[in-house]
């Protein structure tokens, strides 16, 4: 297979303009990913009309500004304006009305749920589940059974509400990040030792540039993992000082990893968080600060060649073979409990 990162600058420069737009209907705006945003329109009706007639004029705007289309969902949470716009695409406005958000999702089907990946159906699927109404009649008890607090939270989604994951924040009011983290989660489960061990070195990389957007250093780092019988573990090791440097953070993810993997055990889940923020690292001893400015150097040059061409262009030499790009999880520590991860 051939990976292109096509044209990143553009990307981030039309979703620089796209957020400019909503910003001027909502001061409650949160960038889900490059392509995806929230608004939350309380209050504004005086200035925009009801919700239907200010999301028109939502996608007129940023047709007009951006030259682009957009689909638009109109919910009581985000959950349902998620599923909606989806249901809207490619470029159409789908409103859901309040009280209507189980008729609403009850005849789709349950992939059609945010965290609900191919694993989760075929499990759901063996429960006789294939549409949302059935995990309606399923019941959180027995989905709890059968998938732990990820049951008990598919069950809260299955009638239209915001439960679990990150959809629990406010739309543009989270306090400031306690944490950063990225998950990924394998199409195949996986016992290769050398694919986990890349997938880490990419995860710890995403992490490490997000925490440098940011201006900040973390002391904890924390391993998530999780395998195909659904158990998650998640393991951390505190640093003596704090870092945003990708190589420290690898250093001690993989450590954690070799710790707790057992070989041959299939993987379904990764994920590497950094928390226990300080606002920039403390100065170094005189003894190791080289080594550390040569690597903040030689990040802050890795960093430009991403900005440039793409996260994939250059990076840890572990990370090497993982092919995959997935979004930032912040303020939100890594659940510890069996929960399903956002897709």
């Amino acid at each position: 297979a051939i990976f292109l990162d096509g044209h990143p600058e553009r990307y981030r420069e039309s979703s620089r303009k796209v957020r400019l737009v909503l910003e001027s209907f909502s001061p409650l705006v949160e960038m889900a990913s490059i392509d995806e945003a929230y608004l939350d329109m309380t209050g504004t009706a005086r200035l925009h009309g009801p919700p239907l007639a200010a999301a028109h004029a939502v996608h007129a705007a940023i047709a007009r500004e951006t030259q682009l289309n957009c689909s638009i969902g109109i919910g009581t949470s985000r959950l349902i304006a998620k599923i909606s716009s989806d249901q809207a695409k490619p470029h159409g406005i789908l409103q859901v009305w309040p009280g209507a958000e189980a008729a609403f999702l009850a005849p789709l089907p349950v992939r059609k749920i945010p965290g609900v990946g191919a694993k989760t159906e075929q499990r759901l699927r063996d429960l006789g589940v294939t549409r949302v109404c059935d995990l309606t009649q399923l019941g959180p008890r027995r989905l709890e059974r059968e998938l732990g607090a990820w049951g008990i939270a598919l069950a809260g989604k299955a009638l239209g509400q915001d439960a679990g994951g990150w959809f629990d924040a406010g739309v543009g009011q989270r306090d400031a990040a306690k944490s950063i983290s990225h998950e990924h989660t394998f199409t195949n489960d996986t016992a290769d030792p050398a694919v986990l061990e890349a997938t880490l070195g990419r995860l710890s990389q995403m992490v490490g540039r997000r925490l440098r957007e940011q201006g900040v250093a973390g002391r904890t780092i924390q391993l998530k993992l999780r395998n195909s019988a659904f158990e998650t573990i998640t393991r951390a090791h505190t640093l003596a000082r704090p870092t945003n440097l990708d190589p420290p953070i690898w250093d001690a993810i993989r450590d954690l990893f070799r710790a707790n993997w057992r070989a041959g055990t299939a993987v379904r889940l990764l994920g590497v968080q950094v928390s226990g923020f300080e606002t920039e690292a403390p100065q170094n001893e005189l003894f190791d600060r080289a080594p550390v400015e040569r690597w903040r150097d030689a990040t802050t040059a890795a960093d430009k060649l991403r900005d440039r061409f793409g996260d994939g262009v250059v990076g840890l030499g572990g990370a090497l073979g993982a092919n995959f790009r997935e979004k930032t999880h912040e303020a939100m520590p890594l659940p510890k409990e069996k929960t399903e991860p956002n897709q």
